[in-house]
């Protein structure tokens, strides 16, 4: 028999799971578990069973760092899930606000379940989602204090924090001078600090924090592979999922491929000897055009300090309008204009609670268009701002309304 045209076990293609264990922790750092790890069918489908499996419409409540991944709005909608926003701060989240708000979540006393609670899962109260490093949209890294105390707070309040750690891989030193290795990660992951930090969990623990990996952003996004790393109690309870029970384990076929490119190093290839390199010339280039064209004309670049640490990585360079410029008025002109479709920061708000606002922001991808056009690019979106401060710009058809995402790859 052949394993990849056959139904997989609940947790997945078993050599992929060691696979993925050993090449992460060369990466991560800390001992191999192939038990802390589940294949899914990448970090958009395994995000929607996690909230099958760990929420409920009525007890279960969701915070979203903000500025957050849009697409990742509508998977909590379609759950049931009422999404709140927290500002991303200067570290990475605004731990202040956000216990403000748990404390007075707390308070809301008479929150009822509408799931039955299965031997083999649990639910959370609340639910934190973030990007923690090279974050979309803002390219912005939580630092590791942040971290620490986002976790305790989750210790604290009973809350599952869902981590997107898609762009952790790709990584560049910004500078020659640079010690920073593109071969280790720039930061331990939350679920990392949760695993390790004090009092660590039981071994029956289903813990405070999963990381969502996925092979997307580092072999193709048509794989549709990824995996989640958690307790073993948790991925074994996330591997009951009823999707999982009925249809066998996600992306048997392509996990047996996958596993092959993992295992002879090709993956690791194709992250050092292709995509760093090409996406660190493309980040370069777009850098310098926005100095030589977007700071003249007032634009402000989005802080992604990493203290002593030289470097950048992932898709995305947040960029600052000079207020009040409308970024939906920006967009609407670039695309009538110049045939340029670049994201508003509105885009960015938690469907579900727009109080934190980015109505000056806006999104530039640096991923996706080849190198030779990414400088013109911004020249001509310079142009588009010029033309919008002295009153010259197309009015915006979204005002007011959802918008419509028309980013293709940007995602």
């Amino acid at each position: 028999s052949i394993p990849g045209l056959l139904y997989g076990p609940d947790p997945g293609y078993q050599p992929l799971r060691e696979e993925i264990a050993k090449w992460q922790s060369g990466f991560y750092g800390g001992q191999a578990d192939a038990e802390r790890i589940c294949v899914t069918g990448g970090a958009s489908q395994n995000l929607a069973c996690v909230l099958q499996v760990y929420s409920d419409p009525l007890f279960t409540k969701v915070w979203m760092v903000a500025p957050s991944y849009f697409l990742a709005c509508r998977i909590f909608d379609d759950a049931g899930l009422v999404t709140r926003a927290v500002g991303e701060g200067d570290e990475g989240v605004d731990l202040e606000a956000l216990e403000a708000r748990l404390r007075e979540a707390e308070r809301d006393e008479g929150a009822e379940k509408i799931k039955l609670v299965k031997p083999w899962s649990k639910i959370y109260r609340h639910i934190i989602y973030c990007v923690p490093t090279f974050s979309n949209p803002s390219g912005k890294t939580m630092s590791l204090s942040c971290r620490q105390k986002l976790v305790k707070l989750a210790r604290k309040y009973d809350a599952l924090i869902i981590t997107d750690d898609v762009y952790d891989f790709l990584l560049w030193p910004t500078s020659s001078s640079s010690s920073a290795s593109s071969t280790t990660a720039l930061m331990p992951r939350l679920v990392d600090v949760d695993r390790t930090m004090e009092p660590v969990p039981s071994a029956d623990s289903f813990g405070n924090a999963m990381s969502n990996g996925s092979f997307s952003k580092i072999a193709g996004p048509g794989l549709r592979t990824g995996w989640a790393d958690a307790t073993p109690t948790f991925t074994y309870g996330l591997s009951q999922c009823g999707s999982s029970r009925s249809g066998g384990a996600p992306s048997q076929l392509t996990a047996t491929m996958v596993c092959q490119l993992l295992k002879y190093g090709d993956i690791g290839k194709h992250i050092e000897k292709v995509l760093i390199p090409a996406y660190k010339k493309r980040y370069e280039i777009m850098m310098k055009a926005i100095k030589q064209f977007l700071i003249p004309v007032g634009v402000k670049v989005g802080e992604v300090s990493f203290g002593e640490k030289e470097i950048f990585g992932g898709y995305f360079i947040w960029i600052e309008l000079p207020k009040p410029m409308s970024a939906e008025v920006v967009c609407s002109t670039a695309k009538e204009r110049e045939n340029l479709i670049v994201a508003p920061g509105r885009l960015f708000e938690v469907s579900g609670d727009h109080s934190v606002k980015f109505e000056t922001s806006l999104r530039l991808c640096f991923a996706w268009e080849e190198a030779e056009d990414l400088e013109d690019g911004v020249r001509r979106l310079g142009k588009v701002i010029k033309e919008v401060g002295e009153g010259k710009e197309i009015p915006s058809k979204h005002a007011g309304k959802e918008i419509k995402n028309d980013l293709g790859a940007f995602r």
